[in-house]
């Protein structure tokens, strides 16, 4: 007798199955988008119905805010702003954070005599000043300079672990070059007349006044070596000159002698040519960097001798106090309505 073989599932079935299954899922997840946007539209719609409920009450707050902001801008004084940009060198960007941190918390204690002991004005100028801000002023371009100039100064073996993005993750605020320091006062001439305290306070430390005075000697020093090389390669081209010409003499006479060694000497004055060339270029940086790093603060914008007028909304009360009445109403109305739902699920 032959045996039965075992019936299997039909292919039919198992792919009915699976599209429906495909099915439901899809199903399943429509429905969550669609109730997560009609949670959404809920929310919307509770929220209007209140600002609906105490439209009255935002309209009288708003206008209150504005009536009393307008009132205080009238008889409020009117602030200045200025901005110095300076470039620190050796090191004392540091030390100029840290002096205008100070002279800005003796200006929120409103501590004018002290304020105005630091910056060498009176006391009642001192007293106008509201303010001190300082922040980094760099660009892109300043960034990529900055970061050849360091990778010039490691060995071969870290340059291969570091690129540019690794270099901007760990860039901060006292690696840039310039920094721009902002004075917001009263009155509008305050400023000028601080800067020479604010630039003397970098400039008289003495252990900056010692890196100055050591960079000082080695830019000496790199000046006389610079010279010196250069005199000898002048000395050595008017060598190579003679030689060639007294060459092209003996050749014109027939004689067999080549103290120009086969036309090395033409190599070799092209050679020294080369050299001038980057030597040249070595003193034009070392130039630059004797301008560069002549004092300990470069200034390289001063405060002008009038400052401009502080604008801006967020420096008027006519648009401050309404945002915050507003904000302080909705609060308020919130905390009602909160309060009424725990007090009926508490029933």
């Amino acid at each position: 007798m032959s045996e039965k073989q075992p019936q299997q599932p039909s292919e039919e079935i198992d792919l009915g199955q699976l599209f429906q299954l495909i099915g439901n899922a899809f199903k399943k997840f429509f429905n969550f988008i669609g109730s997560i946007f009609k949670g959404i539209f809920h929310t919307i719609m509770l929220f209007l119905l209140f600002i609906q409920k105490h439209f009255i009450k935002f309209v009288i707050a708003g206008v209150v805010g504005i009536g009393l902001g307008v009132y205080l801008d009238m008889h409020n004084d009117q602030k200045y702003v200025s901005s110095m940009v300076v470039e620190p060198n050796f090191n004392s960007v540091q030390q100029l954070y840290n002096n205008i941190d100070f002279y800005n918390e003796l200006a929120k204690a409103q501590d004018s005599t002290a304020l105005a002991s630091a910056l060498k004005i009176t006391s009642k100028e001192a007293a106008s000043i509201k303010k001190f801000e300082i922040e980094s002023y760099s660009d892109e371009n300043q960034k990529i300079k900055l970061f050849d100039q360091f990778v010039r100064e490691l060995d071969s073996t870290t340059i291969k672990n570091l690129d540019f993005e690794a270099y901007l993750k760990n860039f901060n605020t006292f690696d840039a070059r310039f920094h721009k320091i902002n004075l917001i006062s009263t009155n509008s001439t305050v400023a000028k007349k601080a800067q020479p305290a604010i630039v003397k306070s970098i400039a008289s430390n003495d252990y900056f006044k010692g890196q100055k005075a050591t960079n000082d000697t080695n830019i000496k020093l790199q000046e006389e070596i610079y010279t010196q090389q250069l005199e000898e390669i002048v000395s050595l081209q008017a060598l190579y000159k003679d030689v060639m010409t007294k060459e092209a003499a003996k050749e014109m006479q027939g004689t067999n002698i080549n103290l120009a060694d086969n036309g090395g000497g033409q190599h070799k004055e092209l050679d020294l040519l080369k050299e001038r060339d980057l030597l040249k270029d070595k003193i034009v940086t070392l130039n630059e960097e004797k301008a560069n790093k002549s004092t300990i603060l470069n200034v390289i914008s001063d405060f002008p001798s009038r400052g401009v007028e502080l604008g801006g909304i967020v420096n008027q009360y006519k648009f401050l106090l309404p945002i915050l009445l507003l904000a302080l109403l909705l609060s308020l109305l919130l905390l009602l309505e909160l309060n009424k739902v725990l007090k009926n699920y508490n029933k």
